[in-house]
């Protein structure tokens, strides 16, 4: 049997205005600034980062980044992709103690075409998933629920993410 993950009130993000192209995507911004807390960034490494996506498909959606502005895999040295791999798995493995979901969708989109949002930056979705999680509520109510505030997700994440490297 098939599951389908229903995301429809992502459509405001997806058919809202965006700013102009100002050279930059909000994740080589976000990498410069140092406000991880309402950026919702859990962890930095040497290259890359990983943070909270502020429009999620479920809670605790964590989107991992290069902090190079590359569109695809190919533009990475190795460096750079072994930290993002390593990165995607310790993002994994914290969202399984902090949420204890039943199953995870990890997944890249390379191209406008392919449905990539920000196409001139490569980033990686981790996207809990549990049984059942699909309901009437985002189906049919266009209506999200998640059970807890981005912010306080970040904590948790973040202090499970530090306990890690002790």
């Amino acid at each position: 049997m098939n599951e389908c993950l229903h995301a429809p009130w992502r459509i405001e993000y997806i058919l809202g205005p965006k700013k102009p192209n100002s050279g930059e995507s909000i994740f080589s911004k976000i990498a410069r600034t140092n406000d991880d807390e309402s950026n919702y960034v859990l962890t930095r490494g040497r290259s890359c980062y990983a943070l909270l996506n502020s429009f999620p498909y479920t809670g605790g959606h964590i989107l991992i980044v290069p902090y190079r502005e590359v569109p695809d895999f190919t533009a990475l040295v190795d460096d750079e992709l072994l930290e993002l791999m390593l990165l995607l798995r310790r993002c994994q493995a914290a969202l399984t103690h902090v949420m204890r979901p039943d199953g995870f969708n990890i997944g890249v989109n390379i191209g406008k075409i392919a449905g990539a949002g920000i196409e001139e930056h490569l980033h990686i979705h981790l996207v809990p998933r549990w049984n059942g999680d699909t309901n009437f509520m985002p189906v049919l109510g266009a209506t999200t629920i998640l059970p807890q505030a981005l912010q306080e997700i970040a904590a948790k994440l973040r202090l499970a993410l530090a306990d890690e490297t002790k």
